[in-house]
This record gives structure tokens, sequence and C-alpha cells, in this order.
């Protein structure tokens, strides 16, 4: 049973270990442990070390302490890896903390829940602005006209969860355990390929979205 703390408080902690511009500061990692210890009865807890985690590869000047950390950092992987799977209302947050805690730092901070997500990014080949759409309202990749919306559609071909690799796997592989199909189907999508709408070429999603949004490591 989770505990519940004052909000408030929580909201200012979190200012205080989360600066401006979403940085973070020697408090910010020292505090991991204690939020960790937290975590089990706190999702106020659970959520600001996730949060730290997500940022913890910027530039932080804390690279040292964060080595240290590396056993309760592992606690905390665990710890979110058994919320996971009692499927809660905070699912999607959890995923990502513990894509952070398995330093996939870009899918931690940029994946969806796959109901109204978009990814921009350049074709590899002819280098137009290429949209790809994985949502509810469809699956495609599409040159985006502010006038006329996402025209000239072509459909994504999802990658079969035998096929993947990587991340991709893992993460395809937790959400199918966990029973969440629209998070599973997602992930196969956007590891999957798309048609350029200009040149008919055709990439791999994920790659060019990663290589082209990927944040700086320390």
């Amino acid at each position: 049973m989770e505990r519940e703390y004052d909000s408030e408080a929580w909201t200012e902690l979190g200012h205080r270990l989360i600066l401006e511009h979403d940085l973070l500061s020697p408090a910010s990692i020292a505090a991991l442990p204690r939020l960790v210890r937290l975590a089990s009865g706190s999702r106020e807890a659970r959520h600001l070390a996730g949060e730290i985690m997500e940022r913890a590869a910027g530039h932080h000047g804390s690279d040292e302490l964060l080595a240290e950390s590396a056993d309760v950092i592992a606690k905390f992987g665990a710890l979110l890896d058994r919320h996971l799977q009692l499927r809660p209302s905070d699912y999607l947050v959890t995923f990502r903390a513990l894509l952070a805690v398995k330093e996939q730092y870009h899918w931690a901070n940029v994946l969806g829940d796959f109901a109204d997500d978009f990814y921009g990014l350049q074709c590899p080949h002819c280098d137009v602005e290429v949209t790809v759409a994985i949502g509810d309202y469809g699956r495609y990749s599409a040159i985006r006209d502010w006038n006329l919306g996402d025209v000239d559609r072509r459909d994504l071909q999802p990658r079969p969860g035998e096929e993947l690799t990587g991340v991709g796997r893992w993460m395809y592989e937790i959400a199918v355990r966990d029973g969440e199909v629209a998070l599973a189907e997602g992930i196969a999508h956007l590891f999957g390929k798309a048609e350029c709408p200009r040149c008919a070429s055709v990439f791999t999603i994920a790659d060019e979205y990663e290589a082209a949004n990927s944040p700086v490591m320390r």
C-alpha cells in the first residue's frame, strides 16, 4: 500500500532537485538513495527518482557520485520492474524510469503511450521532412502540410516481435509480459520501417529518430 505524502512538499522538493531547464545538481544525485528507500511506498518518491534518472545523461558535474550510486540505481531498477508487473496506473511513467535506469536516456525522455504520437525526422536519402504517426488515428508516414494536414500517407511496416533486437526487443518483451498491448504494438511500429512519401525509400524509424534526437551524453 502506497502512503500519501504532502503534494506541495514534493513539488517544492522536485523544484529544488531538478533545476530550471531540467538540469541536475550534485544534490539531485545525492538524494537518490533516500528517494529509492521511500519509492516502494511512495509514488512521489518513485516519480522524482525516475525524473532524476531520466536527466542523468546531461552535464551535471556529478559523474563520480552517480557511479557511486550504482547499487542504489540497480535496486531502483528492480523495484520499478516489480511495479510494472502490477500493471499500475502510472505504467508509462514507470516504464520510462526503467529505461533511464538501463541508460536508454533518449527513449526514457520521448516515449509516449502511442495514443497520439508523432515523430518528425528527415528522410536519410532525400532529406525531406517526414512525419511519422503512431496512434489511434493511424500508423503512417506522411508529408505534413499545415493547411492540408498529413498528405501522401504511406502505411508503416511494423517489425515482428521475434525480429526485434537490442533495446527495441527489450521494450517490446516487457510490454508484452505486462499485457500492455497498445504499447507493444506501438513499439513494433516505432522500431519498424517507414517509406518516404517523396522518394519512396524505406528506413528504420527508430534509428533515424534516435540519431537526430539523442541527448548529449556525459
